[in-house]
């Protein structure tokens, strides 16, 4: 029960983040109906502000996608502790599967960006990504976070779990999906308590785009002020 107030605890202040942004860009926003909401880098935001330890350290020196993880994480604490935006954006540009993440939110609208407006398009999520996780953070302050053993197969890529413990004593499981590509591994999305991260961030995109008519320009000129 906990961990479902906080889920919508923390949903709700995401949604509010948004909605403030966007009510600047029309004076007659009307009540958003969005039930998904961005809480990707709340999840991240947490873990990077721990260095990941591993309980098995032998079989994760063998294992890149594990390793990946805790390289991902050294660079994201590093940046979390300047409370940059700018900082945390470069190392998400970095490490995440930006363009695989970007039009997946976009759902059924996606073949509505044009091909010129993407590079903007991916700026501005990975701004708005940034933003929240860097006004977040102090609220979940981590104790430890470990990786649970070795990574394995999952059906869109591989999977890394990890547990946080936050410095109130309590604890939950993150579960990374990382997706191979030529340049390595990038972080495609996260389950925590129970629930993938990205199909929120759709839910959330989709949503203004409805009550825009289907305006993809909108969500565009929304996340420009990111």
């Amino acid at each position: 029960l906990d961990r479902r107030r906080k889920r919508y605890q923390v949903q709700g202040e995401g949604h509010m983040m948004m909605n403030t942004v966007l009510a600047r860009r029309s004076t007659a926003t009307p009540a958003s109906r969005t039930r998904g909401l961005l809480t990707t880098l709340v999840a991240m935001a947490g873990l990077f502000a721990a260095t990941l330890v591993t309980s098995q350290p032998a079989q994760a020196s063998s294992d890149p996608p594990a390793q990946f993880m805790r390289q991902v994480a050294r660079e994201m604490l590093a940046a979390a502790n300047t409370r940059s935006v700018d900082a945390l954006a470069a190392v998400i540009r970095k490490y995440a599967d930006v363009p695989t993440i970007g039009l997946f939110s976009l759902g059924q609208y996606a073949a509505r960006l044009p091909h010129k407006d993407r590079p903007a398009y991916y700026n501005g999520m990975v701004r708005f990504m940034a933003r929240y996780a860097t006004e977040q953070q102090p609220k979940y302050p981590v104790a430890r976070a470990q990786i649970l053993g070795r990574s394995y197969p999952d059906s869109n890529g591989i999977a890394v779990d990890s547990r946080i413990t936050l410095r109130d004593g309590s604890t939950y499981d993150v579960r990374w999906l990382v997706v191979k590509r030529a340049s390595g591994y990038k972080v495609r999305d996260a389950q925590v308590m129970g629930f993938w991260l990205t199909p929120f961030q759709r839910s959330m995109f989709q949503s203004h785009i409805d009550e825009k008519g289907g305006s993809v320009r909108a969500l565009l000129l929304a996340l420009s002020r990111f």
